[in-house]
């Protein structure tokens, strides 16, 4: 295992407070963490000499197929703000730690918290060699918050002006 501080990177499809819920089942804790390809160089090539390490201690020199490393290269992701960007998706049955910059606990109340501001992580590299499959995965130790960026839109909502006013049922029919 490798234990890996992030630092001022962008937040993505954050899942710190609840599990995340895919197809009605909940799964994990989860969240996608954006690093720059020129900021951050230093520390793609520290993940990138880690997982290569896992892949000859751990699996035996194993050549995995890219969705099988939890590192991705964002430039293949059709995501906003992933373009020139690494990708590294961590996940904890556990709920990880939240905290503000000040080291106080944070809460999903408090709505600091949030896809497209940036945090600082710690996550924790590890090899997965068993049923399941052989894999590069990551573990989320902890999240905090480091400063507002531009949020990711979560979707289109209806606005106010989609609705028609009605006071009876008959006359909207």
């Amino acid at each position: 295992m490798a234990k890996i501080k992030l630092n001022n990177v962008r937040l993505s499809f954050p899942s710190l407070f609840r599990k995340a819920v895919f197809s009605g089942e909940e799964t994990k804790f989860e969240a996608t963490f954006l690093l720059d390809k020129q900021e951050h160089a230093a520390k793609i090539s520290e993940i990138e000499a880690a997982i290569d390490r896992m892949l000859q201690e751990n699996l035996k020199g194993a050549k995995l197929k890219e969705d099988k490393i939890c590192l991705k290269d964002g430039d293949d992701i059709d995501y906003d703000g992933y373009a020139g960007k690494m990708s590294i998706k961590a996940s904890n049955n556990k709920r990880p730690k939240v905290l503000d910059r000040d080291k106080t606990q944070l809460t999903e109340d408090d709505n600091r918290i949030y896809a497209g501001c940036y945090v600082n992580a710690v996550i924790e590299l590890w090899a997965q060699n068993n049923q399941w499959g052989k894999r590069i995965n990551a573990n989320l130790l902890g999240v905090q918050f480091f400063k507002d960026g531009e949020p990711f839109s979560d979707g289109a909502v209806a606005s106010d002006d989609d609705f028609d006013v009605f006071e009876d049922e008959e006359d909207f029919m």
